[in-house]
């Protein structure tokens, strides 16, 4: 199965958290990140089924949970021939991320910001119906992967279309295990799609307009 990534460049990305009002500067190591949001038919390959059903194997794979895309990123890493980012614990739930494998897994939220903005320093990387699929454009649905422009470092549908998993924990003092995911969906409003947006839930979260793009470290 072949995965289009992109090479990231190393630098800084200036975070936030609106709700405790705490902002933080995150560096950034050179990585490489997917060009699309995982497919349906991507994920399907490796794992025989399909979360939902979707109109076209080329849309992004949804109504996965944040346990399932680290199971997928390993499943796709074992098929790659590389080693395994995690390691999951069914019984107790926890995952471990070995920082050292060359496998796939999950952007962090500093690098898929930093990613997603590739240079800019605005809200979004572009005009929003030129780069995103969103409430007002979308139809009530999910498209394929690819359909609007991409940002500097040719990344596809960072802003809408569905929203990404990445890695870290929200706020584990207050949330618990819930992690975060970015970018906004087809059903989110224009306001929702934007770099610095962030949302959370429980790692067993399924929903419609949810999927995760795969990141690796730099070759």
């Amino acid at each position: 199965m072949t995965v289009a990534m992109a090479e990231i460049p190393g630098g800084t990305v200036d975070l936030r958290d609106d709700r405790r009002g705490t902002r933080w500067q995150a560096e950034i190591t050179p990585f490489l990140l997917g060009r699309y949001p995982v497919t349906a038919g991507q994920h399907g390959a490796v794992t025989g089924t399909v979360p939902a059903p979707s109109a076209s194997s080329a849309a992004p794979v949804t109504n996965i949970s944040w346990l399932d895309a680290v199971d997928v990123c390993n499943l796709i890493s074992a098929r790659a021939g590389l080693g395994q980012a995690y390691s999951h614990d069914v019984r107790s739930g926890e995952v471990t991320w070995d920082r050292t494998s060359d496998g796939y897994r999950l952007p962090t939220e500093a690098e898929w910001q930093y990613a997603c903005k590739a240079g800019t320093t605005g809200y979004r990387y572009g005009g929003i119906d030129e780069i995103a699929w969103y409430e007002a454009n979308s139809e009530g649905r999910a498209h394929d992967v690819g359909g609007r422009t991409p940002n500097a470092w040719g990344l596809h549908d960072m802003l809408g279309n569905v929203w990404e998993w990445c890695w870290d924990l929200y706020d584990e003092e207050i949330y618990g295990a819930y992690r975060i995911f970015r970018g906004g969906g087809w059903a989110e409003s224009e306001r929702g799609c934007g770099a610095t947006v962030r949302r959370r839930s429980h790692p067993t979260f399924t929903i419609d307009d949810l999927g995760f793009r795969l990141a690796r470290g730099a070759a």
